[in-house]
C-alpha cells in the first residue's frame, strides 16, 4: 500500500463528503414537524456525529491536504461561515463553527511530513465513517420508505432524500475501496458524468421548486439549467462509453456561477426563496467538487 496516498484520499475525502453528511443530517431535522421529534434527534445525532469525524479529519489535514482539493472550494466557499450563522437562526440548529474556521486555515504546503499521520489513524477514520454511513443511509432510507407509504410529512421532497441517499452510498463506496485497496479505484469518466450530471440537474429542479413564485427570471434560469443537464445526461448514458467532458464542464462552470449568485442574493436577501442559506453554499460546493474532477 502507498501509504502516503492513503493517508491524502481519505482525508481529502472526508473533508468534502464529512461536511456534506453533515448538513444532509441538518437538512433533514429542519425538515421534520413536530410529531416527527424523535425523527429530529436522530438526525441531530448524526449530525454531531459527522461534526466529529470532520474534526478529526481537519485535525490530521494541514499540510496533507491535496492542493487541488484545498483550492477547488469544495470544502469551504467564502459564503460558508455567513451562511452557516444564518442557517443557525433561522432553525435554532446548533452549528460547529470552529470546524468551517479550522478548515478557512487549512495549508497544502507540507509544513509537516505526512508520516506524522499513521495508517492506523487513519484506517480508524475510515471505519468511524463506515458505520456511520450504514446509518445514516438506512435513516434516509426509512424516511423515505414512510414518506413514500403516507406515514410521515416532510419539507423534504422525497426526490431530494433519494438525492442524499444517492451521495451517501457513493462515499460509503470510496472509503470500501481505501480500505480494501488503499486508493480510490478511478471510475469511467463517463460513469462519473452520469453521476454528477444527474446530481446538477437535481440541484437545478430543487432551486427552481424552492424558489418564490415571483422569481420568473431565476426560475426560468433554473428550469433550463435542469433542461440541459437532462440532455447531457441522456446523451452520457447513450454515448457508449464515449465521455461528454467538456460539454459537462462548460455547462456546470455556468451553473456554478449561477449558484454563486444564487447564494449571494439568499444570504443578502435578495432572492425570495425558501432556500436555506448553507443549503444554497452546499450546492455551490457539489458544483466546485464536480468540476475538479471534470478538470483533473
Amino acid at each position: 500500500m502507498d501509504t502516503d496516498n492513503y493517508v491524502r484520499k481519505s482525508l481529502d475525502l472526508h473533508l468534502f463528503f464529512g461536511r456534506i453528511m453533515k448538513e444532509h443530517s441538518l437538512f433533514l431535522k429542519a425538515g421534520f414537524t413536530p410529531v416527527n421529534f424523535a425523527y429530529a434527534e436522530r438526525a441531530e445525532y448524526f449530525k454531531k456525529a459527522f461534526e466529529n469525524l470532520l474534526y478529526r479529519a481537519i485535525s490530521l489535514s494541514n499540510g496533507i491536504v491535496s492542493k487541488d482539493v484545498l483550492d477547488s472550494g469544495e470544502i469551504v466557499t467564502d459564503f460558508t461561515a455567513i451562511a452557516e450563522r444564518q442557517t443557525e437562526n433561522f432553525t435554532g440548529i446548533r452549528i460547529n463553527h470552529r470546524l468551517t474556521a479550522e478548515e478557512l486555515r487549512l495549508e497544502s504546503s507540507c509544513e509537516r511530513e505526512q508520516s506524522s499521520v499513521n495508517n492506523g489513524q487513519i484506517k480508524n477514520l475510515n471505519q468511524t465513517a463506515l458505520r456511520l454511513l450504514n446509518g445514516l443511509i438506512s435513516f434516509k432510507e426509512e424516511i423515505l420508505r414512510k414518506v413514500l407509504s403516507c406515514e410521515m410529512f416532510t419539507t423534504n421532497y422525497p426526490l431530494l432524500i433519494e438525492h442524499i441517499t444517492r451521495e451517501a452510498r457513493l462515499y460509503r463506496q470510496y472509503v470500501i475501496m481505501l480500505e480494501e485497496k488503499g486508493n480510490i479505484t478511478c471510475k469511467p469518466m463517463k460513469e462519473t458524468e452520469c453521476f454528477w450530471n444527474r446530481i446538477m440537474m437535481e440541484h437545478a429542479m430543487f432551486i427552481r421548486g424552492l424558489l418564490d413564485p415571483t422569481e420568473a427570471e431565476l426560475l426560468n434560469s433554473a428550469n433550463n439549467f435542469a433542461k440541459d443537464y437532462l440532455a447531457l445526461l441522456e446523451m452520457c448514458n447513450n454515448s457508449n462509453n464515449k465521455t461528454l467532458t467538456s460539454d459537462s464542464l462548460n455547462k456546470t462552470k455556468k451553473f456554478r456561477d449561477f449558484k454563486v449568485a444564487g447564494t449571494m442574493g439568499i444570504e443578502q436577501c435578495k432572492i425570495r426563496s425558501i432556500i436555506l442559506p448553507l443549503l444554497a453554499d452546499h450546492v455551490l460546493r457539489e458544483a466546485n467538487h464536480y468540476i475538479r474532477l471534470l478538470e483533473n
